[in-house]
């Protein structure tokens, strides 16, 4: 039998282990950026940056009659530029992985936005290797994504993600149906801080 100051010792070091856990990981994006929204959704930029500080999850709807894609993005370090322009950021070569809590009730693109080709700057457009996040809708799941798996337009030959050149994620629905959900409660990239 485990005396009971072993098992409270334990059940500290459990807590403190779990507690800290993100923050060993890196930065986590939902707390430390400004989130941006394209598309016919319920909520609008200013709604889901609302709902994102005050408990720290993200949450975009799709509206009655949704006609194009919905894009939910952020940019890797933080601008004042808005959505699309800014420097783009050079992860370290000990980062493997970006690391997702979710819930979504339809499949959602993953593209990692890059810069020019010179590496300094983030233009609207440019290359795009992307992956896919599979639907979740009865619960909040977390899995990590190596950046291995980004492809250029997703294909299985498609370019790699170049990680010392990244600008931003972009969680596209391509095809959202009326109620389409999507909720983000942390992104976090491995060995990456801001």
């Amino acid at each position: 039998m485990i005396p009971f100051w072993m098992k409270l010792i334990l059940m500290l070091y459990l807590f403190n282990s779990c507690a800290s856990s993100p923050e060993k990981l890196g930065t986590d994006l939902v707390q430390s950026n400004n989130w941006f929204i394209d598309g016919p959704t319920v909520e609008n930029t200013s709604t889901i940056n609302a709902l994102r500080k005050k408990n720290n999850c993200i949450k975009v709807t799709a509206n009655n009659t949704p006609s194009g894609e919905i894009e939910l993005h952020v940019m890797i370090t933080p601008t004042l530029s808005g959505a699309h322009n800014g420097a783009a950021t050079k992860l370290s070569k000990s980062s493997n992985f970006v690391q997702i809590t979710y819930s979504a009730s339809h499949p959602i693109v993953l593209q990692a936005r890059q810069g020019n080709t010179k590496g300094d700057d983030c233009i609207h457009g440019g290359s795009h290797p992307q992956t896919n996040i599979p639907a979740s809708p009865n619960k909040f799941t977390t899995i990590k994504i190596s950046w291995t798996k980004f492809k250029q337009d997703g294909k299985p030959d498609g370019t790699p993600l170049d990680i010392s050149n990244l600008c931003k994620f972009n969680f596209v629905n391509y095809k959202p149906v009326q109620g389409a959900s999507f909720e983000i409660s942390s992104v976090i990239l491995e060995n990456f801080k801001l």
